[in-house]
């Protein structure tokens, strides 16, 4: 800063006074409300594709997560008597930006109208109770990278809204992350034809299929994937695993720091994008390499890393036994990713979008540590990570 003039660093000096200003009022404000929302995604990053007329390995699919907690001197996990619904502000349709819905009957045997997900969920709706987390949920809602005035946007902000007797009582901005940043054509891009011709007509050749000749292909078909509620077939292995399996050997040539943003986006959307990764944390750190992830008796989705692997302190707890840091709760039941954020984006996050909820919740971002953000008063007994205090 030292190096602008005079009159531009009191300028940028007094933008930065102001919005410090604006985030303790906003901090201020959201304390004062009987209601707190705390919004949250299942994953740090969904993968799709942006188009589906050869194949399909994910379609247009993102889990919007909402708990909803009155504020008092021992506050109250709300699962009656409110109303949660969401919007996407700067991303209101999809079915102009990627041609899903032109194939899903081909690829699903099944007819969806534009701009309505899997689970029947549009980008906009009312969000539904799910009584064993306690928080309010929208599945598969079909939202694209790419904001309603064409730039792209890995980072879309849904708008939450907590109603009550008919009155807005909270409101909450939480990510819904999505890329279609897949980098298959590092690999598939033989001269003269598609990316997803080579890739069909490479299965075909090495396995004996005839994929090439039944397009468009969904690739959970056959390859067991549940991320999206897939069985597969008897014998075939899982889709994580014939990913990662095959791929193992053939990424030493990839120009990429880390080989898992060559499907995992990616280097620009940046799925890892947390306090892990601001410490120098990379995939492998916590997942193992490429042959890890395709070790055929891996279950996908569920053998993933604990935070108790890392973390150990008396008197906390980071995860029930026997489930992961998504499906956990603490202190009295609320989510953990509530507090912390969403898996690979556990707050402070190098991406500003990320760390909006903390800041406007309690004027710093990170995870939320200020008691008074659900309490009316600072409890005088000392805090415990643990579900039952």
């Amino acid at each position: 800063m030292s190096s602008l003039p005079r009159r531009h660093r009191r300028a940028l000096a007094a933008r930065v006074a102001g919005g410090a200003l604006c985030l303790l009022a906003a901090a201020s404000a959201a304390r004062a409300q009987t209601y707190v929302a705390f919004g949250y995604n299942d994953l740090g990053m969904h993968c799709m594709q942006s188009d589906f007329s050869q194949m399909m390995i994910l379609p247009p699919y993102n889990v919007l997560h909402t708990q909803v907690i009155r504020r008092g001197a021992e506050p109250d996990i709300m699962t009656s008597g409110v109303t949660v619904r969401y919007t996407l502000p700067g991303n209101t349709r999809s079915s102009d930006k990627c041609n899903f819905w032109s194939y899903a009957e081909a690829l699903l045997g099944v007819s969806i109208p534009p701009d309505i997900g899997l689970a029947g969920y549009g980008m906009s709706g009312t969000m539904t109770l799910d009584p064993a987390r306690q928080d309010f949920v929208a599945t598969g809602i079909p939202v694209t990278p790419i904001d309603d005035d064409g730039k792209e946007n890995p980072y879309p902000l849904a708008l939450i809204t907590v109603e009550r007797s008919g009155a807005i009582v909270a409101q909450a901005q939480a990510v819904v992350p999505v890329s279609w940043e897949m980098s298959c054509f590092l690999c598939h891009n033989t001269p003269g034809i598609s990316m997803a011709t080579d890739i069909l007509r490479a299965h075909d050749r090495l396995h004996g299929t005839t994929i090439e000749q039944q397009q468009p292909v969904f690739c959970a078909s056959c390859h067991a994937d549940p991320a999206v509620g897939s069985p597969g077939q008897p014998g075939v292995s899982t889709l994580s695993g014939a990913m990662h399996g095959a791929h193992a050997s053939r990424m030493s040539g990839i120009p990429l720091a880390v080989d898992c943003y060559a499907c995992h986006p990616g280097v620009r959307t940046q799925c890892q994008r947390d306090i892990h990764y601001s410490r120098g944390l990379t995939c492998h750190d916590c997942h193992g390499d490429m042959n890890a992830m395709g070790v055929p008796t891996r279950n996908p989705w569920a053998d993933e890393p604990r935070c108790v692997t890392c973390h150990a302190r008396p008197g906390f707890e980071f995860e029930q036994p026997g489930t992961l840091y998504r499906n956990s709760v603490g202190h009295k039941g609320v989510q953990c990713m509530a507090c912390h954020g969403s898996p690979h984006a556990i707050t402070p996050t190098i991406t500003a979008a990320d760390n909006l909820q903390a800041l406007r919740l309690q004027g710093h971002a990170g995870k939320i540590d200020t008691c008074i953000v659900c309490h009316t008063s600072t409890p005088s007994d000392p805090f415990f990570h643990k579900v039952d205090n």
